[in-house]
């Protein structure tokens, strides 16, 4: 019933819901972070990451089409750039499955506090290709960013060689992730958000679903519920992520992604009993806080152009 209302909610404009959209994206990061848990489980069960990748495909669709039927509509399908949102596909369902296959190395704290440097990487993207302006403010957050990503990796008792390897996988994954945001910041200016959403999750259920074959193991009832765990998680960040960026500035938001690594540890001590190094914990608030800094810039360069004078 929650969700429903948030799928109502999601279709109303003109109202600055902030109470909902923050709701909503506190909720988005409770379910990144029980995804990657329920991935995390299923591949120690023996699923690859293309099995929980198709999983978490098919089984948002349901969702996103319902939340278009009740939204924006089908008019808001028809894609204006076919070739754009196939290379957001790639690049989306690559990134996604070097993840998976990240949360299968380390402890859920350990990749989600590397994932997240896939927003500060954005950033240098978006200077390098996109020539945006960035200051030496975020350019300072963004090397304290990159210094947390080293303390998370500093060699230690608790970091043997397998974990160093996943925190590599897990570097490419934001790497990718980060480019998957410059695609979409792409898109955006001439697709409907409902458009790159569904084409996306479409994009991921036939690709997966083709590939499937190739990548299937007979699991026990343990192992599908755990694949279903995914697919139910992945609908749920769906539909609060996209409720939340309808009804607030993503800069008032974004911030509470942060609260995935407080859930993630939670869920990693609960039932893995994986207690945080304290590189991990020293490196997660370098990140966070230079992903916390960055958007609080971003937001004042925004505010500086909206109240200069038209010219």
């Amino acid at each position: 019933m929650a969700l429903l209302m948030l799928l109502r909610t999601s279709s109303r404009t003109g109202h600055d819901h902030t109470v909902v959209a923050i709701f909503a994206r506190c909720v988005a990061a409770l379910a990144m972070a029980g995804m990657s848990a329920f991935a995390k489980a299923a591949g120690k069960a023996g699923a690859s990451p293309m099995e929980i990748l198709f999983f978490r495909s098919a089984l948002a669709l349901p969702v996103v089409v319902i939340w278009v039927l009740l939204g924006p509509g089908l008019r808001a399908l028809r894609p204006n750039r076919p070739s754009a949102h196939l290379s957001r596909a790639l690049l989306g369902l690559t990134s996604m499955s070097i993840m998976f296959y990240a949360l299968s190395l380390l402890s859920l704290a350990d990749a989600i506090t590397i994932f997240f440097i896939a927003p500060l990487i954005a950033t240098c993207l978006s200077a390098l290709l996109l020539g945006d302006k960035v200051g030496v403010h975020r350019w300072a957050a963004i090397g304290a960013g990159f210094l947390g990503v080293a303390v998370v990796m500093l060699p230690g008792s608790s970091h043997s060689a397998l974990s160093l390897w996943g925190m590599s996988v897990a570097a490419l994954g934001a790497l990718l992730m980060a480019g998957v945001t410059i695609t979409l910041r792409q898109l955006g200016q001439s697709e409907h958000e409902a458009a790159t959403v569904f084409w996306f999750t479409v994009s991921g259920t036939v690709v997966m679903g083709c590939l499937y074959p190739f990548f299937f193991h007979p699991h026990g009832l343990s192992t599908w519920l755990l694949l279903v765990g995914v697919g139910c998680a992945g609908a749920v960040i769906q539909i609060c992520t996209t409720t939340s960026l309808r009804l607030a500035p993503v800069s008032l938001t974004a911030p509470f992604d942060y609260t995935q690594l407080f859930w993630a540890s939670l869920i990693g001590w609960l039932i893995w009993s994986d207690v945080p190094a304290i590189s991990t914990i020293i490196g997660g608030c370098l990140i966070a806080g230079a992903g916390l800094y960055t958007l609080y810039r971003e937001r004042l360069q925004r505010q500086a152009i909206m109240s200069m004078p038209p010219q």
